[in-house]
Order: C-alpha cells, then sequence, then structure tokens
C-alpha cells in the first residue's frame, strides 16, 4: 500500500513541473515568473476576501472530487470535461501499466488535459484568474486521488445508478457553483463554455451542456452500451441546472463610473484588467461642471474584484451597473 501511494505521488509531482515547465514555455504573457508573482495575495486585496475566496475553492474542489470518486466513476459515469476523459482512460488503462493496475489514476490524467485549457482561461478570461484556477485545479486532483486511494473503485450507493448520477450531477453542479462564486475556474469546459457565453451572450449553463455532451459520446464508444450516454447526460443536466440556478443572472454588467481620477482608473481598467471602456462627456446637474464617466462591460464575476479596485483609487467615485448583453464588439475598440 505504501508504494502505491508513492507512486501516486510521484506521478503528482512530476505533473505539477511539466504545468510549470509549460508555462515557462508560452508566450511573454503567460510566464512562469509571472504566475509566481500573481500567486502572492494583491496588495489591495483585503484578508477577509481572500479566505473567502479560497474557502469556496476547497469546497468547490473537494465536492467536485466526492462526486467523481463516489458516484460517478464506479458507474462509468462520464460527466464530460477533462475527468469525464479522465474516467474512460481510466478504466481503459486497468492493467496496461505494471505500476498502475488499476488503471491511470483520474486527478493526475485530468491534470495532462488541464494545462492548455488553463493557458486558455488566463488569455480569455483574465490572468488575474491564472492563480486561482492553479490552485482550483490542482486542488480537484489532489483531492480525486486521495479519495480513490482510499475509497478505491467502492460507490457510495451500490446498484443505484439512477440515484448516483442525479445527486453526482448536483453534487458536481454545486461544487462548479462554489469555484465560479471565488472568481476562479477548474480550467475544465467551463472555461469554454465561460468564454463562448462571453462572447455571444448564452448562458454558460447552456454552453455547459453542449460541451460536455460531446465527450459523453467518448463513452458511448468506448465503453459501447448506451446506458452510460443516457445517465451521463441526465448527470450532466442535473449539473447544469444547479449552475443554472446559482447563477440566474446575465454573465454581464454595464457599469458606469463617475470619479475625478478617471485616468487611473482607465489604468486599472485596460492594463491591468484587461478590459475595455469608452469615456463619456457629461455635465454635473447641481454643480454644472463638465465630468468625463467611463462606461465599460464587466462580467459579473469582475464586478466585486473591479468595485474593490475603483474605490482604493478613488473612495468618493460613484458606480453604477445594470444588465447589459454584448450584441457588438467591446466598446472602446
Amino acid at each position: 500500500m505504501n508504494l502505491k501511494r508513492l507512486r501516486h505521488l510521484l506521478v503528482q509531482s512530476l505533473l505539477f513541473l511539466y504545468i510549470f515547465a509549460t508555462l515557462k514555455k508560452t508566450n511573454n504573457e503567460i510566464t512562469f515568473i509571472f504566475v509566481m508573482k500573481q500567486l502572492s495575495l494583491p496588495s489591495n486585496a483585503t484578508l477577509k476576501s481572500a479566505v473567502v475566496d479560497y474557502s469556496f475553492i476547497v469546497v468547490g474542489a473537494f465536492l467536485q472530487a466526492l462526486s467523481y470518486v463516489l458516484f460517478l466513476a464506479p458507474f462509468k459515469i462520464v460527466p464530460g470535461g477533462c475527468y469525464g476523459i479522465s474516467i474512460v482512460i481510466h478504466y481503459v488503462t486497468k492493467g496496461v501499466f505494471s505500476i498502475f493496475p488499476d488503471g491511470l489514476p483520474m486527478g493526475a490524467t485530468a491534470l495532462c488535459f488541464n494545462i492548455p485549457l488553463m493557458i486558455l482561461a488566463m488569455k480569455k478570461i483574465g490572468l488575474s484568474s491564472g492563480p486561482k484556477t492553479i490552485v482550483t485545479f490542482l486542488l480537484i486532483s489532489i483531492f480525486t486521488d486521495t479519495l480513490s486511494y482510499f475509497c478505491g473503485n467502492e460507490p457510495l450507493v451500490e446498484n443505484d445508478t439512477f440515484i448516483a448520477c442525479f445527486y453526482g450531477g448536483a453534487i458536481l453542479g454545486i461544487g462548479v457553483a462554489c469555484i465560479f462564486k471565488a472568481q476562479s475556474t477548474s480550467a475544465g469546459t467551463d472555461v469554454l463554455a465561460r468564454v463562448i457565453a462571453n462572447n455571444s451572450n448564452l448562458k454558460v449553463s447552456n454552453m455547459i451542456i453542449l460541451l460536455d455532451s460531446a465527450v459523453v459520446l467518448l463513452g458511448l464508444i468506448v465503453f459501447k452500451d448506451w446506458a452510460v450516454p443516457l445517465y451521463s447526460w441526465f448527470t450532466i443536466f442535473v449539473y447544469g441546472k444547479v449552475v443554472e440556478m446559482f447563477q440566474t443572472e446575465n454573465p454581464n454588467r454595464a457599469v458606469f463610473i463617475v470619479s475625478k481620477k478617471t485616468q487611473e482608473i482607465k489604468d486599472l481598467i485596460v492594463g491591468k484588467m484587461g478590459m475595455r471602456g469608452t469615456f463619456l462627456h457629461g455635465r454635473g446637474m447641481y454643480e454644472g461642471k463638465e465630468k468625463e464617466i467611463i462606461f465599460t462591460i464587466a462580467e459579473r464575476k469582475d464586478m466585486p474584484r473591479l468595485k474593490d479596485e475603483i474605490k482604493e483609487i478613488d473612495p468618493n467615485a460613484f458606480i453604477s451597473t445594470m444588465h447589459a448583453s454584448k450584441d457588438s464588439p467591446r466598446p472602446g475598440i
């Protein structure tokens, strides 16, 4: 048993080194040095908000791992995403490698797929989510392989696939919602879903269902059992609806900012957060003075950080938000 644990730790360590080596080889926007610097708490982040965010990440990562190990993987349910592929590979590689007679560990395998998706998240969703993304998918991987080590392939509820796929999907959805709440991502298909939804104004939950369904077909091809995709699609449906329940609003917000420090706020929005915006000219009704108003479109997940950063620059700034849809390219292009 100790030898088995040592093998798992060795594979995890090698994959972690591979992640950072890959980051070093990417373009100048994403480098190893930059990521390591970003792993430290930003100066403007309060300890309270950091604790809350990373608490959500830990809880969300554990719930996702719990769903994979105790509910989905034992019944060969393929929930889409990196871990859906990892579950398939786990069963296919049983008995293939002598050091992993039970199949490649799901968590370690998922890391290999999460690397390019993490880079996509850092580019498209924003570099600010990079450190949290790294922490998130590393924790999911560690929790998954740790639970697999102690629980094996034994399901929590035996001989009841429907109960497993229903509660597995619900727990998975709650875990993903916790990750989103922390303004992070698990670097799975939710990254693609959020990128596509960001550019097309579609609901994230619907995009998750569509993208994960493609992965389910892999399970049908490999396991050659129609029960696999049918149960898997039901799991994805439950999972998507749970995420939708916790994210009922449109993902975009229209933001109007009135401040005397418009140049500093512009540097924040464009330079630091990678967003675009437009200056609007206005006149105050009380004093009649000319003012510059900043207008931008922001994702709902970025709003807490945007407000905190603006209040640090100008505590007297006025911020107003409303629902928005991006029917055309971002303002300021």
